[in-house]
Formats: structure tokens, C-alpha cells, sequence
């Protein structure tokens, strides 16, 4: 901050740590940088402010070591991308070199204002300023080796400031820290100097030890040099300044100086007396020059035509080592000035086709590119054994490989060099005199793989000739493959179409979607083509290009392919027609579609498709699957409208097979009710889910009697007794059947209650204990056939306590209609009993009835206009409905045929089902009031309600048969 606090905050801006310094209100902070190296053991923080200092700071806030002076005010700090140097600039117009640790190295740069920011390129030597007259700098920083050799002991610079020394037979280092910028290290025996910006310092090993890597102080020399070069020996230092060699003791005093006439490129000392020591002195213009420290005097070895690099003198003195500035090594005879040898003679016998002599010289020592040249060129000159040699050399195993293969193929007989050759020039990439080789040995077929291998088709084609035409068709397919690889499968295709490789073209015409270029060659194939054309087929209905798919499956007479088209792309009309003329493919045809029919809700084409295709059992799996469905998704209205569905199926069945009859029957017995317990129990769910009540108190609670008489053995999937009772509880309290309110509350409390029901269930049991414990009598159903008032909660079920006939149901009330069943005398077939009904023979009456008959759609309507208590004087029929007091068995009521005789065909309702069912006989005892029956699912309804229910959904409430529909 501008009042020299730095404080350390979150990424929340919570502050963390708070730095105060001192003297800190005079010194506003201007730059800070992290430390970004991870080598580091704390984070490290570099702060610099105007009060012209450079400090560091741990995150906990420590300081770490002192404060550096910078004697400018800085304006920008940032950190090497290691975090091993760091950069400022500021009021000094100028960038500096920093180490991590503060001491300054150097300046980077010279500007003409203020340094306002300086950046390095992450991970480079790269350095961007920027200054405040709006210049930007882009220098290139290049840290140079600096270092000394001395026998096993070699000294290098590290981090600019620190001097490393290393023993290279124990490997034992020493660091040295100077804290200042290294520029120049010499070393020489126990003798160590380094040059620093403003001093040179002398070290001597403690001791004579060959192994000692301790080093001290031995003299310091407190002045400025300037020089390229530095050497040390015993008493004395050598510096090297261009032309000038000067040698001063270790006090600084200068005794000796040389002038050369070239700029000096190497010093080495060569060894000799303490204080009398040899220097080797190789200069720009070749000379080479040997000098002793105590002798003004230079003495001139020899002189060569090339600059001086590097040189170095034998153990035994006679021979002179020289490298010069082409990398050329020579050897010298010190004594008679003869040049001994040098690196460059391998090129002569190169040049000369004398490859192993040229083998040998390489052994005496040359550089790996010197290696692959002498192995190319024996290759070259079919010389495999020093080929060989030399690529092993240089580890090259693809060349090694091809020398191998060549060796095998001569072992095996051939001689023939110039194919050889070409194989070699292959390998290479001379691609062009390969093939000309390949051409002038007969092998042109060599030459027209390597350029199809190589994409290089223009090419390979001056190679076909007029030879075989597979050729020619390898060549287009070879090129259409390249085609397709790099992303250009339109040429591709057409190239396979032109070569004959249909399946290739028609994958891809059918991958891309080219429905034009598919029907091209589908059209252009012979019939008996039948794969590439099953493979257009396939396309085109991939595609769904219905019209191409049938056109090829009937230019290749698979119909069976066809009509399993005509199914999947759901166009029946074009299946039906098919399956007419080829019965054979019946089951084909009209299982796929009933099951189609099934998935879009329509049951009864689905039910007759199954049963066209002679599938009754997969219809059933079906509408089981579709019920199961509908009950998980609460679509319970759905699931008994399925059920019934069920049931009718599972009788077509028993009526068709003998065998699962008995089977079949109990199914259906089973379905039927279940289908009667959903459609219930759909008005109940409705009730409780959804917030309007649809229907009347009386039938809800007609509804809940009936479903909670229904539950006494097991209560099916997605039946819920708690929405059952809950729905009676509420009901029977509002209408005053308060006994079987306070039953249906006790029985909650015994089951587990959903928590939007917990409260009013609650509320209910503690409300029903202040009303009478009676029920309504108006609401006591009679049974119709013994006149017994039954109680609302029947241990017995949906029958009568007195008599256990069974109650009949309107099928949208639920209120106990006034039939009674009854059944036919043995001997009387369904037949005969209805012709007996129809005579109608006349008995004594107390009055004329008014009865009025209406048949509608199928449906039995019995309609009685006037109020007359008495139907008849004498009915037989009354006289069958009594039965023996006190037993526990039902008894049915049986009728002979003077019984049916007796009978008005307007009182009776007959559920004519088919076999093997038999029909049921109702008998209504009320004739003022109407009843209809449906004819196809024979539930009886009100007519009245049945009316207003058919106009509400034009059908049947619960089988949905249309009313527009005859009686089937």
C-alpha cells in the first residue's frame, strides 16, 4: 500500500496477514512479486518500495534476511518463470539482473525514462520492458558458461553468484558462495581464482591431499579487471585482454606483459616450476605461442593456416593437439612442425570408395554425424559389412534391418546389385532413382508399389504400361483408399466404383447419406449381385428412402426382405397386399402390426390382427404388459378397461384350445375381476388425489362398501386400502353411517398413513367418538330376493347375510340393483329357455300393465310408466325365490320351464356369453324402475345414468364398445 503496509488477503478478500515495517509510512510500497518456484521450502514474497529497498518476506509475515539497498526508486518487480532470478526497473532508466536472493548481476538494458514494467517469457530468457514514454524492449538474455579444468578437479558457475567445484573421480563437490556476480573462474593444482565485478580472490586447498575439497582465502586482490581470459598458476594470475597478456602476483602488482600480434583465442598452462610455469597461447591468425610467466620473451611453435579454437600439448611434449574454428582436429609433431593426422582424412577415402580404411580412421574418433556419413556411403557403395558396422555404431535400426534383409536375400541366391541399390536408395527418399534402378532390373512392379505405397499415383501410373489389367484396378483402389483416408470420400467412391470395388463405394455413398449415387449403382449391378445390393437395401432404409430399399429387394427377389421393409417402415397397406399373394408370410405381417396396434392404444384391431395371425397368446402377453403399465402409472381406468380386454382374449382362447380351457377360464374369471376392482377403484383414486370431488357422496360411498367387500382375500398392485377407507370414513360420517365411519377410522390406525392424510385422519377418529354409534338407516341395502335389511359392514361380502345370493351392482352408482339371478332346471339348454321366455304366456292380472320396451344399439331397456305394486296375481316365480331359514349355504334359485313360461321377456336381462360360458338370468322384481344392460361387457347400469354416461364419452363407461358399434 502507498502507506508501506502489505497486507495478505483470500481470494474471499479476507485479510490474513498484515506486514508492517519499519519506516514504512515513508516508503510506499510500488511492486510486489511471488517467488513462483516450487523448489523453494516457504512462499516467498519480494517487496520493493520507494525508500530504494528490496525486501523478502515469508506468507506468516517473517522477514527473511535483511533489506537491500537499490539506491533508485523501483517501479516494477518480477521473477524468472523458476523463480531463480529476478527483475527490476524503475527510476534508474534502466532493467537489473537480480539474483533470487537480492544481489544484483548486471543491467539488462539502457532505457531513456522510467521503467515501468518488465515481464519474462514463462519458461525462456526472453525479457519485455516497458517504459513510461510508451517504448517497449524485447531483449534476449544468454547466460554463458563459465568454468575451469584442471586434471580431476573441475569448477563451474552456479546461480550466477556461486562457485561449484568437483571432483570427477570421487564426484565429491563444494560450493562456494561469493554473494556477488562470477565472471571468470581459473584453476590450476591446489590454486582456485574467481573474478568478481570489483576483485579477484585467490584459494588454496587446506592441504596437499589429492582427495581435499577444502578450500580457503588465500589472497584477495581489490581492483577492477577487465579481460577475456583468465588463467592461475602457482604465485601468479593471467590476464587476458585481446592482444595483451599480462601477469601480476597475487598482491596485484602487474611484473610481466605480453603484446601478440593477433587477437588470443586459448591459454592453457602447460605445467612447470612454481613461479616458472608454461602457457600454451593460441591466437585468431593460427599462430600458437608457448610462454613461461617468468620469461618476456613468447616462443613460437608453429603456425597454421585456420583460427585456434582449443589446443593442449602431449605428456611426453612431442605432439601439439590443435582444434580449429571449423571443428577440424590436427595433430601436430612438435619438434619437426609435421601435421600428424586430423579428423578430415575420413573424407578423403570416402571420396576414394575405401570405405574400411575409412572405418579405421573413424575409430580413432569421430563425431556421429562423421558415423552416418561413412555408413550411408558404404551402404551406398554396397560395402554391408562397414555399412553395418557403422550403423551400429550410431544405433540406427531401421538401416541395420534393410543391411539384414539385403544379406538374407544374396544368401538366398540373388546377385543383383542393382536392386540392391534401389532398395537403398528407397530407404534413403531418392524415391525418383529407385525407381529407374527398379525399371533397369525388370523389376517395374517394385517401382509401382513403392510409388502406390507413397501416394504418389502420378507417378506409379508411368509404371502400369500395358500389363496386366489387376494392376491397373490395384493401383485405382490402392489410390482410392488414400482418398478416403484423408477426408475426400467422394472421390474416394467414385474411384472404387471405376476399380469394381462396389462394397467399398456403396459404404461409403451409404455412410455419407448419397441416396443418388446409391440407386447409380445398385441400378448398374447384375441381379445376382445379391451382397453389394442387400448392402445398398440396407442404406436406403437407413436412410429412409423406403422407395429405393423396394425397388432393389425386387431387382433381387428377396421378398421376405421386403415385406420386413414394408413392417418396419409401418406402411401395412404395401405388407397386407404382399402377404395376399404370399400367404407364407402371414405371421410375418400381422403379428408386427397387432403389436403396433397395441402400442397405439387400439386393442380391438390389435386383438383381431392377433387373431388373424393365429397369435392369441402374444396378444395376451401384451395387453398383460400395457395393464401392468397403465396400474404403475395410476392410470387405473386404462388398467380395467386392459383387464377386461384380458378376459375377453383368455376366453377366445379357451374357446379355441381344449387343452388350456380350464386354464383359460380361471383367468378369465380372475380378470373380470380385477377389471371390476380398477374401474372402482378409479373413482376412489380420483377422490383422494385430485381436488373436485366427480361424484355424489351416495356413490362414493356405495363405491367404498363395495371395493372394501371386494378386498377380503388380497388386494392387487396399486390398490390402496388406506385411499379405500379414508374415501368411506369421509362419506359415511357426511352421510350419517357413523358406525362405519368410526370402523373404517379404527382399521386406519392400524395402517400406515401418507403425511397428507395424518392430520384430517386424526381429526376424523377424535370427531366420529361424539356421534351415535348407528348407521343411517336409509343407506341399509336390501336384498332383493328374502326382503333382509343387510348392514353396512358385511362380513360376507358383496351377498346377502339372510339368504347369500349375490348382490347385483350398477356398474356407475354402485348402488344394489333389484335383480335377482336364476339359473335353468338340468335339461334346459339356453335355447329352449329363451324361446319359453319369448312365448310369453298370458296370466291373471290385477290391472293392465303399461310396460314399454326400448332397444337401442343392442342395449335392453325395461321401462315401467305406471305404479302398480302388484305385477301379478299368481307368479311362480315368487314362489322360487324362498329358500330354507338358517342354512349357511346358498342356495340359487332354479327354475323348470313352467317357471319360464310364466315369464315376461321385458323382466328379464340375459348375459348371453360365449362358450364354453354359460348365460346368466336376471330377473328384475321393481318394474318402476329402468335398467340397461351393455351388450358386449353385460354390466348393468341405471338407464338413466347409462344414457348420460354414453353422451358424456360416446361408449360404454366400462368396455368402451361405441355406440355406433352392433352387437357382435
Amino acid at each position: 500500500m502507498f502507506n508501506g503496509i502489505v497486507s495478505i488477503r483470500n481470494k474471499n478478500g479476507e485479510e490474513k496477514v498484515k506486514i508492517e515495517r519499519p519506516g514504512s509510512s515513508l516508503s510506499p510500497v510500488w511492486s510486489i512479486c511471488w517467488n513462483p518456484s516450487r523448489d523453494e521450502h516457504n512462499d516467498v514474497l519480494a517487496v520493493a518500495d520507494w525508500g530504494q529497498r528490496l525486501s523478502f518476506f515469508q506468507l506468516s509475515g517473517k522477514q527473511i534476511g535483511k533489506d537491500r539497498v537499490l539506491n533508485f526508486d523501483p517501479c516494477c518487480v518480477s521473477y524468472f518463470s523458476k523463480g531463480e532470478y529476478i527483475l527490476m526497473g524503475g527510476s534508474d532508466k534502466q532493467v537489473s539482473l537480480y539474483t533470487k536472493d537480492g544481489v544484483r548481476l548486471g543491467t539488462i538494458g539502457d532505457q531513456s525514462s522510467w521503467v515501468w514494467t518488465c515481464k519474462v517469457k514463462p519458461d525462456s530468457n526472453y525479457v519485455a520492458i516497458g517504459c513510461q514514454d510508451g517504448t517497449i524492449s524485447f531483449y534476449q538474455l544468454i547466460f554463458s558458461t563459465v568454468h575451469g579444468l584442471y586434471k580431476d578437479r573441475y569448477a563451474y558457475r552456479d546461480s550466477m553468484t556461486d562457485v561449484i567445484v568437483q571432483h570427477l573421480i570421487t564426484e565429491q563437490k563444494v560450493r562456494i558462495k561469493c554473494r556477488e556476480l562470477v565472471k571468470k573462474i581459473a584453476i590450476y593444482k591446489n590454486r582456485l581464482a574467481i573474478q568478481l565485478p570489483e576483485k579477484i580472490l585467490i584459494y588454496e586447498l587446506y592441504s596437499d591431499d589429492s582427495s581435499d575439497m577444502h578450500y580457503r582465502v588465500k589472497e584477495k586482490i581489490a581492483k577492477k579487471f577487465e579481460c577475456n581470459l583468465l588463467v592461475v598458476c602457482s604465485d601468479h594470475i593471467i590476464l587476458c585482454q585481446e592482444k595483451r597478456l599480462q601477469c601480476l602476483s597475487f598482491n596485484g602488482v602487474k611484473e610481466r606483459e605480453w603484446l601478440m600480434e593477433s587477437l588470443i583465442r586459448y591459454i592453457k598452462v602447460i605445467g612447470g616450476p612454481s613461479g616458472r610455469e608454461g602457457l600454451l597461447v593460441g591466437l585468431k591468425n593460427g599462430q600458437i605461442l608457448k610462454i613461461f610467466v617468468d620469461n618476456l620473451f613468447a616462443i613460437v611453435l608453429l603456425k597454421q593456416s585456420t583460427a585456434v579454437r582449443c589446443l593442449d600439448m602431449s605428456a611426453s611434449r612431442n605432439k601439439l593437439a590443435v582444434v580449429d574454428e571449423n571443428d577440424t582436429c590436427l595433430v601436430y609433431d612438435i619438434h619437426t612442425k609435421e601435421l600428424l593426422f586430423q579428423s578430415a582424412p575420413m573424407y578423403q577415402y570416402l571420396e576414394r570408395k575405401m570405405f574400411k580404411e575409412a572405418y579405421q580412421i573413424a575409430c580413432l574418433g569421430v563425431t556421429d554425424t562423421d558415423w552416418k556419413e561413412l555408413a550411408m556411403e558404404a551402404l551406398e557403395g554396397l560395402e554391408f559389412e562397414t555399412a553395418k558396422k557403422a550403423f551400429t555404431r550410431v544405433r540406427d535400426l531401421r538401416y541395420l534391418e534393410l543391411i539384414s534383409s539385403i544379406e538374407e536375400r544374396k544368401k538366398r541366391g540373388e546377385s543383383n546389385n542393382e536392386l540392391f541399390l534401389a532398395d537403398v536408395y528407397a530407404y534413403q527418399g531418392k524415391f525418383h532413382e529407385a525407381a529407374k534402378l527398379y525399371r533397369k532390373s525388370g523389376h517395374e512392379s517394385l517401382a509401382l508399389d513403392m510409388y502406390t505405397d507413397l501416394r504418389m499415383f502420378d507417378y506409379a501410373k508411368d509404371f502400369l504400361g500395358s500389363g496386366d489389367p489387376k494392376d491397373t484396378k490395384m493401383l485405382i483402389t490402392k489410390q482410392a483408399d488414400w482418398a478416403k483416408n484423408i477426408n475426400e470420400p467422394k472421390a474416394a467412391a467414385e474411384m472404387y466404383i471405376s476399380a469394381g470395388e462396389h462394397m467399398k463405394a456403396i459404404e461409403i455413398s451409404g455412410d455419407h447419406g448419397w441416396v443418388d449415387m446409391l440407386i447409380d449403382i445398385a441400378r448398374k449391378l447384375d441381379k445376382a449381385e445379391r451382397e453389394p445390393l442387400s448392402k445398398c437395401a440396407y442404406y436406403f432404409k437407413r436412410l429412409d428412402n423406403h422407395g429405393y430399399a423396394a425397388e432393389t429387394y425386387m431387382k433381387i427377389g428377396d421378398l421376405k426382405a421386403l415385406v420386413h421393409l414394408h413392417v418396419e417402415t409401418q406402411r401395412w397397406e404395401e405388407a397386407f397386399s404382399l402377404s395376399e399373394k404370399h400367404p407364407e408370410f402371414k405371421d410375418d405381417v400381422y403379428v408386427p402390426y397387432a403389436q403396433w396396434l397395441a402400442e397405439n392404444d387400439r386393442f380391438e384391431e390389435a386383438q383381431k390382427a392377433f387373431h388373424k395371425a393365429g397369435r392369441q397368446s402374444e396378444a395376451v402377453k401384451v395387453l398383460e404388459q400395457l395393464t401392468h403399465n397403465a396400474v404403475v402409472e395410476s392410470r387405473f381406468n386404462d388398467a380395467a378397461y386392459y383387464y377386461w380386454m384380458l378376459s375377453m382374449q383368455c376366453l377366445d382362447i379357451a374357446q379355441e384350445n381344449e387343452q388350456q380351457k380350464t386354464e383359460m377360464l380361471q383367468k378369465f374369471h380372475h380378470f373380470q375381476h380385477l377389471a371390476e376392482l380398477y374401474h372402482v377403484y378409479h373413482s376412489i383414486h380420483r377422490y383422494t388425489e385430485e381436488p373436485f370431488s366427480f361424484h355424489l357422496p351416495e356413490t362414493l360411498f356405495n363405491i367404498s362398501r363395495f371395493l372394501l367387500h371386494s378386498l377380503t382375500k388380497e388386494t392387487p398392485l396399486g390398490i390402496s386400502k388406506v385411499n379405500t377407507l379414508f374415501a368411506l370414513a369421509k362419506q359415511s360420517k357426511a352421510l350419517g353411517a357413523y358406525k362405519l365411519a368410526r370402523h373404517a377410522y379404527d382399521k386406519l390406525q392400524g395402517l400406515q398413513i401418507p403425511a397428507r392424510f395424518q392430520k384430517s385422519i386424526e381429526l376424523g377418529s377424535l370427531t366420529i367418538r361424539s356421534k351415535p354409534f348407528h348407521d343411517s338407516e336409509e343407506l341399509v341395502p336390501l336384498c332383493y330376493r328374502c326382503s333382509t335389511n343387510n348392514p353396512l359392514l358385511n362380513n360376507l361380502g358383496n351377498v346377502c347375510i339372510n339368504c347369500r345370493q349375490p348382490f347385483v351392482f350398477s356398474a356407475s352408482s354402485y348402488e344394489v340393483l333389484h335383480l335377482v339371478e336364476f339359473y335353468l332346471e338340468e335339461g334346459i339348454t339356453d335355447e329352449e329357455a329363451v324361446a319359453l321366455i319369448d312365448l310369453e304366456a298370458p296370466r291373471l292380472k290385477k290391472r293392465e300393465d303399461k310396460w314399454q320396451e326400448m332397444a337401442s344399439d343392442g342395449a335392453q331397456t325395461l321401462r315401467f310408466d305406471d305404479n302398480t305394486d302388484i305385477i301379478e296375481e299368481d307368479d311362480p316365480f315368487t314362489a322360487k325365490l324362498s329358500f330354507e331359514q338358517g342354512g349357511s349355504e346358498f342356495v340359487p334359485v332354479i327354475v323348470n320351464r313352467a317357471v319360464l313360461r310364466s315369464m315376461s321377456r321385458r323382466d328379464v336381462l340375459i348375459k348371453r356369453w360365449p362358450k364354453p360360458l354359460q348365460w346368466q338370468y336376471f330377473r328384475s322384481l321393481l318394474p318402476d324402475a329402468s335398467i340397461t344392460m351393455c351388450p358386449s361387457c353385460f354390466q348393468m347400469f341405471h338407464s338413466e345414468d347409462y344414457e348420460l354416461l354414453v353422451l358424456q364419452h360416446n361408449c360404454c363407461p366400462y368396455c368402451r364398445r361405441r355406440i355406433d358399434e352392433s352387437n357382435q
